[in-house]
Order: C-alpha cells, then structure tokens, then sequence
C-alpha cells in the first residue's frame, strides 16, 4: 500500500468545496481544512505510488479553487 501526504493553497471561500470534493475521492482517506501556511491536508491512499500520481494529475488537479499542492510520500 501506498500513502502520500497532500498539502494545499486554494483560493479563499473554496476550502469547503475542495475539501468535499477530495472526500468524494476514490483514493481519498481523508481531508482536512487547517491553519498555517497551507489550508488543507489530505491523505491518499493507492495500490502503489503510480496509481497515486496518476489519481493527484487525472482527478485532483482540476478541482477547481486548488492553487498549489506539495506531496509527501510516506516511507513506511
């Protein structure tokens, strides 16, 4: 199994859009809005770490109000 850590910007007034949006997300094991330099953490879970990529281009790049996403592949 692999997970990665999603960090993301988005434009002001669509955090509860977005983060919907990501729940309704097959390979979405969660999404949160938080405070600090970045307004929303997910979790994303794939069979393998090409299956995740591939689900972060396809689907999650075009949701509208994500202005910048930082990925973080978790090791272990």
């Amino acid at each position: 199994m692999a997970r990665v850590y999603m960090l993301a910007n988005l434009i002001a007034g669509k955090e509860t859009f977005v983060r919907d949006t990501l729940r309704g997300t097959k390979g979405v094991v969660q999404a949160d809005i938080i405070t600090g330099a970045y307004d929303l953490i997910a979790i994303l879970e794939a069979k393998d770490m090409s299956d995740i990529f591939s689900k972060i281009l396809k689907d999650v790049r075009k949701i509208k109000g994500l202005t910048r996403t930082e990925t973080f592949v978790a090791i272990e």
